[in-house]
């Protein structure tokens, strides 16, 4: 696969870490709210705002069974997740305003499908790559139309272990598409911390030779700025505003805290610099006073023999370098030198 592509005008692995601010049902079924999310979304530094595109009809069975009905967190959404989703959709009339939107406050705009025909719909909009959510990663005949479709694909990889991911990796680059970023994550909301196994990103990455990323659903900012530190190039968060009714609200993060998060994930970024071990700017008026030299530290007469009595190594770093000390030692001045002062080429025979 590709190592490093464009999504949008970012090249993943080059730039900086692509941060999506995910919205997921946090605009409530209201667009002004969505345009708002946008907008914070992008003064907190996001590179990219996404939501989520499907139908009730093509992703959930109308039916009642255990196995179908929400629990207690959910259960004021319905009784079935297929009531859930119902109540989540978004219009398809909205995509072509989010897009603007999104232009407007100089963000990307992205979306998650969860079938072909939303897949589809966000393609004509102008999405600049495909997000496939966890819960679609066996998905094989979705994901090898999303693989035609002639954009980038980034795959969360909650719940799937290493064969799966590989099967799906394989259907989406056998129709075509070998631009993938894998995003490793959990699917608990909030992911407790021993979870969340960020080692895991040096695995995704030399299994599968592509960018790789960390969708994020625990709280605080301590995993934000690990994955970085662990070499995450794309990055996903849930957002919302102060106050909201959807199934998403409580487990995001408000537009506060995201802007501190982003913030801090690109001090990391500073911090990590580059794999090159040299001397920094910053450094290097520290060289002279506390790097050291060699002293003479008593008065030596023409001929005396310089010992460990007259000379000595001390800071400031401004004459000979301390590897000379010993070569030094045994020679004969060739002049008076009075101390304290200074030894220079010259001064010894």
């Amino acid at each position: 696969m590709v190592k490093n592509f464009l999504i949008g005008s970012h090249k993943l692995g080059v730039d900086p870490c692509y941060i999506i601010a995910e919205v997921g049902s946090n605009h409530d079924g209201d667009k002004s709210r969505a345009f708002k999310i946008i907008q914070h979304a992008a003064k907190a530094g996001a590179d990219a705002v996404k939501f989520q595109l499907f139908r009730a009809d093509r992703i959930a069975a109308r039916i009642d069974i255990p196995e179908a009905r929400l629990n207690d967190q959910f259960a004021k959404f319905g009784k079935t997740v297929y009531d859930l989703y119902k109540g989540m959709e978004l219009p398809d009339a909205w995509l072509e305003e989010l897009k603007s939107c999104c232009d407007e406050n100089r963000v990307d705009f992205l979306a998650t499908p969860f079938d072909e025909e939303s897949a589809d719909k966000l393609a004509e909009a102008g999405v600049p790559a495909i997000k496939v959510a966890s819960f679609e990663i066996t998905h094989i005949p979705f994901l090898k139309h999303v693989g035609k479709l002639g954009l980038p694909v980034i795959l969360s990889t909650g719940m799937a272990d290493l064969e799966e991911i590989e099967t799906a990796v394989n259907a989406v680059v056998s129709s075509g598409e070998d631009r993938m970023a894998l995003l490793h994550c959990g699917i608990e909301y909030p992911a407790p911390l021993d979870s969340v196994n960020l080692r895991c990103l040096e695995t995704l990455r030399t299994s599968f030779d592509c960018p790789v990323g960390y969708s994020d659903h625990t709280e605080g900012i301590v995993v934000p700025i690990a994955a970085v530190a662990k070499g995450a190039v794309l990055f996903e968060k849930h957002v919302t505003l102060r106050n909201g009714k959807s199934p998403d609200h409580d487990f995001a993060m408000d537009m506060e805290d995201f802007a501190k998060m982003v913030n801090a994930m690109r001090q990391c970024e500073s911090a990590l610099g580059s794999n090159i071990k040299k001397v920094q700017d910053s450094e290097k008026k520290h060289l002279l006073r506390g790097r050291r030299s060699i002293f003479v530290v008593k008065n030596v007469m023409e001929g005396e023999i310089f010992t460990t009595e007259n000379l000595a190594v001390l800071r400031p770093g401004i004459g000979l370098p301390p590897a000379l000390y010993e070569e030094v030692l045994g020679e004969k001045a060739s002049h008076k030198i009075n101390a304290p002062a200074v030894l220079k080429e010259g001064d010894w025979r």
